[in-house]
């Protein structure tokens, strides 16, 4: 195997062990709980942009 083979196998190896890891040792995620998505806004009317003017 030629050192970039190498490199690359390591790369992803370690990346799977450790996203392995990751999900093992993390909590379950609760969905009730979780925050909004950012792009959803935060509740309040749109103001001021061109697309929130009548038509």
């Amino acid at each position: 195997m030629t050192r970039q083979t190498t490199l690359r196998a390591a790369f992803w190896l370690i990346l799977v062990s450790f996203l392995a890891w990751d999900y093992l040792h993390s909590p379950p995620v609760d969905l009730r709980f979780e925050a909004p998505l950012i792009a959803a806004g935060s509740g309040k009317a749109t103001q001021g942009g061109h697309c929130s003017m009548p038509d």
